[in-house]
């Protein structure tokens, strides 16, 4: 396709190749991470998940060996062959990722013949793609990443297509496809790791060894070939390089954290302030109620049933006044009306996508027939922002964006769909993958301008870099086990790609949860960022309350944790803000180097310091338990335990196997109903001694004044002898008015005889296993002396 190398020049960071057919480029990015580029459809990326690219000027070499080129960084050698075959090492020359030389071999299946009973071998056709990337197997590779999609974390040996699908069958580990489309992919081996991300919109194909054990490969019959190679030295660097390309997580609302209960439908208005009443009246902390499609006027969005909700401004602001925000539903599908401003205003405009023949094009969604925003228009995604104010100005206080891949009832949209692109054109087939993407966009900076907070957008259907944009679920699950067992494993590999605010539909969407099930469940929804607990409308009733005393038992216990947890959780993720890193974490994105994490499916990290190993099979009443190097305690009994193996935990129905690093600080929240419930002037610090350092931050929770400085920082060294334990508390920077008065800190398995806060006595209580100190929120060193 390329032929042999002619010639080649450079450009700043980039080196434009001649080839005999064609050109092509590589661009340092980073010393890091290279660009592998050569156009197809555009002369440009015209990328929509890399939005403020930020080349970094660095050194680099070029040379002309017999055959190849030879491109050095100062982390990289890169070597492009003929036909534009691209090969990476590390610096001492060994192999990272290699093209594959050969052809593709086609999976060779065996045919029964029950009529002469013998087989016959029949050979699979190879489709052979427009664009495809063809990588070496050296043999012990694992994959990760590519969002949410269904099966087990280790994506070794599958094959998967980007191509957003609203399938409403159970999802099972077969699936090639489901709503999001994520191309991007984290590679481990032995010695190394890196990520790719094959940045194409359109339909793109992944098949991770298959086909075939020597090779795995990429690819799309159209779009660009353009594609980036990420090294790292641990998985956490290619994660950081994946989102310096595509974007962190923005920090959220801190209410968005708390837990949020969702039903298809909640209404009338009486059901609402029912459900409200539930959960103040059974002591269990709540901050968002969501409403589904039927708070609408015949499923017109920006509108409201006034038979169902006759003042919607007053019941929104009644609610706030207890502590619940309302989130509500918006589908791109507009309701074809004559009458309905929205339709008519979208008319006049061309804002809606179009046949081949310039018509507004329409199918069937919940209002029946609709039309279908442009969302690759610029002037139909300033409208459809303004637009937000009519929910905003309500009251409303987030917007679910759902059926956006885009979905629809009359069968999917023809791939001749016309849309603006931009003003460049183009169909369907470009702009599927990221029509729940753009439409995020929109509303994210909408509510953005109309409320100058941060927006709380949820998605069912996006692209790589909607993290910037939304947080996201992963669709209509099932109230299965299966799906609970599933939902570890697709949870950690959003995170992996990109995506730190996320979730799942606790207790399942479909079909009616146990009261078995839902107690597990939410033991993993607990630990997940966005904690929603959502079912359909046929269902029973799967509010905690719905079934009996101890599953109210249980789901309060787990929701109050969860409040209890909020602050390290908020530390987490803007955290994650600089870094990438998600919430929800595999257990190999810290510990790759022990082989015994690489295919772990039902334990995860829940930030840096805590370990949770959840119950996913029914009727179990222990855990088999692994714990990585270092020594972990029992949260629940304080013991302590020497990783590196497994252990076998009892876990009767209401406990969640965890367990804290030695060494965490863990900072905690009292009881509250509700995030913003109370004005917090004492914070409790859970202590596991050890060697530590821990930083807590504080900002005013909900506007973008954190940007401009307004924030608190404080710091917490801790260090440890057998005789003493230091903490030495910091406050390294203090812009934000609310401070702290006092600490609380529990000392957890520690025997001593006196403590002292800058070299006074303090008094202290035994409590169990704990000891309790009180002191003044200032810097200082906190000395305890041991027996």
């Amino acid at each position: 396709m390329f032929g042999k190398i002619i010639s080649y020049e450079i450009d700043s960071n980039k080196i434009n190749i001649k080839f005999e057919d064609k050109i092509g480029s590589i661009e340092i990015i980073t010393p890091d991470i290279i660009n592998i580029f050569s156009s197809f459809r555009y002369e440009d990326h015209f990328s929509r998940a890399i939005e403020d690219l930020k080349t970094i000027e660095c050194n680099f070499d070029i040379k002309r060996e017999n055959d190849y080129l030879e491109v050095v960084t100062d982390k990289l050698i890169v070597k492009i062959y003929d036909n534009f075959k691209v090969d990476f090492y590390n610096k001492d020359l060994e192999l990272l990722c290699g093209d594959y030389r050969g052809e593709r071999k086609p999976l060779v299946r065996c045919e029964y013949n029950l009529a002469s009973i013998e087989d016959h071998k029949v050979e699979e056709s190879t489709d052979e793609l427009n664009i495809q990337v063809i990588k070496k197997l050296k043999g012990d590779e694992k994959f990760y990443g590519l969002g949410d999609k269904t099966g087990y974390l280790n994506k070794r040996g599958y094959e998967y297509e980007m191509w957003n699908t609203d399938e409403p069958m159970p999802h099972v580990e077969s699936f090639k496809a489901l709503y999001k489309s994520i191309p991007f992919f984290i590679a481990l081996t032995e010695n190394n790791t890196f990520g790719i991300f094959f940045d194409n919109n359109f339909k793109t194909h992944f098949d991770m060894g298959k086909e075939n054990e020597e090779y795995y490969y990429f690819g799309s019959n159209d779009g660009n070939l353009d594609y980036y190679f990420i090294n790292g030295n641990n998985m956490m660097d290619v994660v950081g390089g994946y989102t310096y390309l595509t974007g962190k997580t923005p920090l959220p609302q801190m209410w968005t954290l708390g837990y949020q209960q969702s039903r298809w439908s909640y209404y009338p208005e009486s059901r609402v302030k029912e459900i409200a009443e539930g959960f103040r009246k059974n002591d269990i902390p709540c901050d968002v109620i969501h409403l589904d499609i039927d708070y609408m006027e015949k499923y017109k969005v920006f509108t409201w049933d006034k038979e169902k909700f006759s003042d919607p401004n007053k019941f929104l602001s009644d609610f706030k006044d207890d502590g619940f925000k309302v989130v509500t539903i918006i589908d791109p599908g507009v309701k074809k009306e004559k009458g309905y401003d929205i339709y008519e205003e979208g008319m006049r405009n061309r804002y809606f996508a179009t046949d081949k023949d310039g018509i507004t094009y329409v199918n069937k969604v919940w209002p029946g027939d609709a039309v279908y925003p442009d969302f690759s228009n610029s002037k139909a995604r300033t409208w459809w922002a303004e637009n937000q104010k009519i929910m905003m100005d309500a009251g409303v206080s987030g917007i679910w964006n759902d059926m956006n891949e885009p979905a629809s009832f009359n069968g999917p949209l023809p791939d001749d769909v016309q849309f603006n692109n931009e003003g460049r054109g183009g169909d369907h087939t470009e702009i599927h993958n990221i029509y729940g993407h753009l439409m995020s966009k929109a509303t994210y900076e909408g509510i953005k301008k109309i409320t100058n907070k941060r927006p709380f957008v949820i998605t069912r259907a996006c692209y790589a870099g909607s993290q910037k944009y939304s947080t996201v679920w992963t669709g209509d699950n099932q109230s299965f086990w299966e799906h609970l067992r599933m939902s570890i494993p697709m949870l950690c590999n959003l995170g992996l790609s990109g995506f730190s605010f996320s979730g799942v539909d606790v207790g399942g969407f479909s079909a009616d949860c146990t009261k078995e099930l839902l107690s597990r469940w939410v033991q993993v929804g607990c630990f997940s960022t966005l904690f929603r607990n959502h079912s359909s409308m046929p269902t029973r009733d799967q509010e905690p309350w719905a079934f009996d005393e101890q599953t109210l038992n249980i789901n309060r216990k787990y929701i109050k944790l969860r409040y209890k947890l909020i602050p390290y959780l908020y530390d987490t993720l803007w955290q994650g803000e600089t870094t990438g890193l998600p919430v929800m974490r595999p257990l190999v994105l810290h510990y790759s180097n022990d082989k015994n994490v690489h295919e772990i499916n039902d334990e995860f990290l829940f930030g840096e310091n805590i370990l949770v190993s959840p119950v996913v099979e029914q009727g179990k009443r222990t855990k088999e338990v692994y714990l990585p190097n270092g020594v972990w305690i029992d949260y629940w009994t304080k013991e302590e335990i020497i990783g590196g193996k497994s252990i076998l935990r009892e876990a009767p129905l209401d406990l969640c196997p965890m367990y804290i690093k030695k060494g965490s600080i863990i900072p905690n929240y009292p009881e509250q109903r509700y995030i913003g419930d109370k004005q917090i002037k004492e914070l409790t610090f859970d202590v596991y001694p050890g060697e530590a350092e821990y930083i807590h931050y504080v900002d005013d929770g909900e506007t973008f004044e954190y940007k401009d400085g307004k924030y608190n920082l404080y710091q917490f060294n801790m260090t440890e002898n057998e005789d003493k334990l230091n903490i030495e508390i910091k406050t390294p920077y203090l812009e934000y008015e609310n401070k702290y008065d006092t600490f609380k800190i529990i000392l957890n398995n520690l025997d001593i005889n006196k403590v002292k806060f800058n070299n006074m006595d303090v008094e202290y209580k035994e409590n169990n296993k704990s000891i309790q100190v009180i002191i003044p929120a200032i810097q200082g060193i906190l000395s305890i002396k041991k027996k």
